[in-house]
């Protein structure tokens, strides 16, 4: 790790009289899995869509590569290499996995956009997107109708989706929700691959998998961070313990 790749100054969002972020600040270090932790509510996924952009904060910012992209637009961001995967799956359940990545690798080559057919014919585009398919553990699913996918599935051809657009930093919010422990393994097998090839923010609920994955620790309570670490620090951080994790550290 060299430096950081996200930077996150004094972040605030407000609801109403609701403070969703509460002068959030926290980096994200090259070549990093870092995870962000924290109870229901605790505001997580609305600090996953300010960084990406589909939610405007009312004050900080938000520095990526060293450029201010507060006010960036989410299509810019994703353009300069930062790229989120959703709780809920966000795929063309009636094309097939190809289809799927074939357009997210045509939006970001900037390739214009007739649809299926001509799609078809471009050759570099759907060797791309079956390089992406395997890249994910689809590779023998490629001419599956995506929404005939297992659930786990389905969450890996979408981190593909994310991955066609060759970023930089990929935010991934809860991508084990719903899965199995089977499931879940291979998804924390897929996230440790990605390791020597894109910086990640993991929002999730499965402490094994934090524990596992993460080389440091954020945890959000409240809409504030209560303590950044390694996942050592955090496991004997006793206010970390009191606010959220109790009893999950003992194993």
């Amino acid at each position: 790790m060299t430096g950081p790749l996200l930077e996150i100054e004094g972040l605030q969002k407000h609801f109403g009289g609701v403070v969703a972020t509460d002068q959030v600040s926290l980096g994200v270090m090259r070549g990093e899995i870092h995870a962000l932790i924290g109870p229901n509510g605790a505001g997580k996924t609305t600090l996953i869509a300010q960084i990406s952009g589909s939610l405007a904060p009312d004050a900080g910012r938000i520095l990526f590569g060293g450029a201010d992209i507060t006010r960036q637009p989410q299509h810019t961001r994703v353009a300069g290499g930062l790229a989120r995967s959703y709780q809920i799956t966000s795929i063309f359940k009636r094309f097939s996995v190809t289809q799927n990545l074939a357009l997210a690798v045509q939006a970001r080559s900037g390739t214009s956009f007739r649809f299926w057919q001509p799609v078809a014919r471009e050759t570099a585009l759907e060797d791309e997107a079956r390089a992406i398919a395997a890249q994910v553990g689809l590779g023998e699913r490629v001419d599956a109708i995506a929404g005939s996918l297992a659930h786990a599935e389905q969450r890996s051809l979408e981190v593909g989706l994310a991955l066609a657009t060759n970023p930089k930093l990929l935010l991934l919010d809860e991508p084990m929700a719903g899965m199995g422990p089977d499931e879940s393994q291979r998804m924390i097998g897929l996230i440790q691959a990605l390791r020597e090839k894109v910086s990640v923010l993991l929002v999730e609920h499965d402490m094994d998998a934090v524990f596992r994955l993460a080389d440091r620790i954020s945890v959000l309570v409240n809409g504030a961070i209560i303590a950044t670490g390694t996942p050592d620090e955090i496991r004997v951080n006793p206010e970390v313990k009191r606010a959220y994790l109790g009893d999950e550290v003992s194993a």
